[in-house]
């Protein structure tokens, strides 16, 4: 059996459709005011579109999705047809093979282990334009837990962690946010 690369959506992804939040959308609103109107932005663990990426395209932003589960791919394309989507792991995505002015990663640093979600940083940084910004959420406290959905393994390297990594990684200004249900988010900007 081959090894499941979404980190064990694919076999959650219709459970995961279903009681998906609108967790994060405030907040992802506010930083899509940091773009023109014609940006590209590319929503990286995109899942099935809602509610991040349908608020990214209905900002008119030319948006790029990847998700590693066939079945989130599948129900993204069906309500998306027009935006570049690609079914991969984040850990071997090329990105499309372009930059973008910026990149959107909600829910998915932490399925990833300790050593991915630093190299991982480091390819977020090589795909974004100069003046990219980046934003990803993640507990602020060094934590481990179990996915409530997947039962696998999450881990949040906190805030003292990810703001080093992202530094090294080249990013100049780190900012955190907490949006109405207290989730924490990063945020980063490539000069």
């Amino acid at each position: 059996m081959s090894e499941d690369r979404s980190n064990g959506y694919e076999a959650f992804a219709e459970k995961f459709i279903a009681v998906r939040s609108n967790s994060g959308q405030n907040l992802v609103k506010k930083w899509a005011n940091n773009f023109s109107s014609k940006a590209s932005i590319i929503d990286i663990g995109a899942g099935y579109g809602e509610p991040l990426t349908s608020i990214l395209i209905n900002r008119g932003f030319a948006v790029s999705a990847i998700d590693a589960s066939p079945k989130m791919i599948s129900a993204l394309r069906a309500r998306f047809s027009n935006i570049d989507l690609a079914c991969e792991a984040v850990e071997e995505s090329n990105f499309f093979g372009r930059t973008f002015d910026g990149a959107l990663a909600i829910g998915l640093i932490f399925l990833l282990s300790p050593q991915a979600q630093e190299g991982f940083v480091h390819r977020v940084f090589n795909a974004l334009k100069s003046g990219g910004r980046f934003l990803f959420s993640a507990p602020s406290q060094q934590v481990s837990w179990e996915d409530i959905l997947t039962g696998r393994q999450s881990v949040s390297l906190g805030e003292t962690t990810y703001c080093r990594i992202l530094r090294e990684a080249g990013f100049e200004s780190v900012e955190t946010h907490v949006d109405d249900d207290e989730n924490h988010y990063f945020e980063a900007l490539k000069t």
